[in-house]
């Protein structure tokens, strides 16, 4: 899909980094306005503002699929350059992106949008330079979570302290990545429990070491597994890695890439003195994980 340049839009803001429940809430009213004869459309920076601006936080959802999650929601994905606009006002921003770039004949943005150059624009004054324009403006409210608004702050410091359930019930889906399965030692394969090992791309947030249960889709198809996210304490290797065993799957997928979702932490990483040892505890950890499925009322691949 893409904007032919007469019909009118209705845009989707925000920074959408992590596609969260307070993020679905503000596509969800864009998609709205299609009734309305609206055309639905989400503008996406190429980067985080604060890569430019500052640091940039740890990704929680790969570009690639939020793209895929997008597409999926029938929403026009419209891409534009931070560098390009970050100097502009916000009326500027307004004037010469959202009314002459977009078209826009509705703005959808949840209450704490930020705009123009330093953030210095808000709602009251988006309000104001809609109501100039004839634009209609829908904001949203934020989402709650334990009383308190869902934010991409929120679901990193959930992930990094091992609290997937919490992380997933704010995303509103399991927190997920994809990546090439690499070739390992084949240890876990030794022990009778082999496992696909993908490392994490730079920038990209690193759960708290430790075992989780998980869903893993290979080649169109789910499966439960068991994933380890850490540096295998007990071969002492350096850098974080995914390692999943997948539960009734066989066959070679080294350089293909899976997706594995983390659905709740098991126990934390530790050092074991032998193989054996190491090997009792992975049975321990996958009649955990089948336990945490069970529990979800998920008995089987899924």
């Amino acid at each position: 899909m893409s904007i032919t340049g007469n019909e009118k839009t209705a845009v989707a803001l925000g920074s959408f980094d992590g596609l969260h429940k307070g993020h679905i809430s503000v596509i969800a009213s864009a998609l709205s306005l299609r009734a309305s004869g609206l055309f639905p459309v989400i503008l996406l920076f190429d980067e985080h503002p604060m890569k430019i601006l500052g640091s940039a936080p740890d990704e929680i959802l790969q570009k690639h699929l939020r793209r895929k999650i997008l597409e999926g929601m029938g929403i026009c994905i419209e891409d534009i350059a931070f560098e390009q606009i970050y100097n502009m006002t916000a009326e500027e921003f307004f004037r010469e992106i959202l009314v002459k770039k977009l078209n826009a004949g509705a703005l959808c943005c949840g209450e704490n949008y930020r705009f123009g150059a330093g953030g210095t624009g808000n709602c009251e004054l988006l309000k104001k330079l809609c109501a100039e324009s004839g634009t209609q403006l829908y904001v949203s409210e934020s989402v709650l979570y334990e009383d308190e608004p869902v934010s991409s702050t929120r679901i990193r410091s959930a992930i990094k302290s091992g609290d997937l359930k919490s992380a997933g019930d704010m995303l509103g889906r399991p927190f997920f990545y994809d990546g090439e399965v690499m070739p390992g030692d084949r240890r876990g394969r030794k022990m009778g429990f082999p496992t696909a090992n993908q490392f994490f791309e730079n920038g990209f947030i690193v759960p708290s070491f430790g075992v989780y249960a998980s869903r893993v889709t290979v080649r169109g198809s789910m499966f439960r597994g068991v994933t380890n996210i850490g540096v295998r304490p007990t071969f002492g290797i350096s850098n974080p890695r995914s390692e999943t065993h997948i539960e009734g799957f066989e066959g070679d997928i080294y350089g293909e890439n899976i997706e594995v979702a983390l659905i709740e932490k098991i126990r934390d990483e530790v050092k074991f003195s032998s193989m054996g040892e190491l090997a009792e505890q992975i049975e321990k950890d996958s009649r955990a994980a089948r336990h945490i499925f069970e529990k979800r009322g998920e008995n089987r691949c899924v």
